[in-house]
């Protein structure tokens, strides 16, 4: 069965059709071109496909994309201004917190929310707030510094 979905997504407006049992995750790249979020797993273990959905972040992987009808999305790609990548982008890039960079989207994104709750964060929070998010290639220890250095820049910034 097919469905109509009306999305905001990274601020843009959106309307699509998508069949009752496709995934938000595969809505967002498959008919929108947001190609940040990946499936690694598909049931939820690996954090690869966070996105922000009306400000909490969800697996993608597990939400049907007519559950979001109406629903603000944010997606790592939504965090650049003008051009200017987010201060935790910037952190991954400087401290050379992703490899391949598969699942540096879902870190970002998962970082994000805990920087929005917490501006300054210990190493253990940050591990528990990163902990629903996989990292086959690199050990966490870069990861969380830059979570860390962006922590930093923000305090810096505001």
């Amino acid at each position: 069965m097919k469905r109509e979905v009306t999305l905001q997504v990274n601020g843009e407006p959106y309307t699509i059709i998508v069949d009752t049992r496709e995934t938000l995750l595969d809505a967002l790249r498959y008919r929108l071109g947001f190609m940040g979020p990946k499936e690694g797993c598909g049931n939820g273990n690996c954090g690869s496909c966070t996105v922000t959905l009306n400000g909490a972040i969800v697996d993608s992987c597990l939400v049907f994309a007519v559950e979001a009808d109406g629903a603000e999305v944010t997606t790592v790609e939504g965090l650049a201004v003008n051009g200017q990548l987010h201060p935790l982008q910037r952190a991954f890039i400087e401290t050379g917190a992703l490899q391949c960079g598969f699942c540096t989207p879902g870190f970002i994104m998962s970082a994000k929310a805990l920087l929005e709750r917490n501006p300054h964060p210990t190493e253990q929070e940050i591990r528990l707030a990163l902990s629903g998010n996989l990292c086959r290639c690199t050990g966490y220890d870069k990861i969380v510094r830059a979570v860390m250095a962006a922590s930093e820049a923000l305090a810096r910034a505001a």
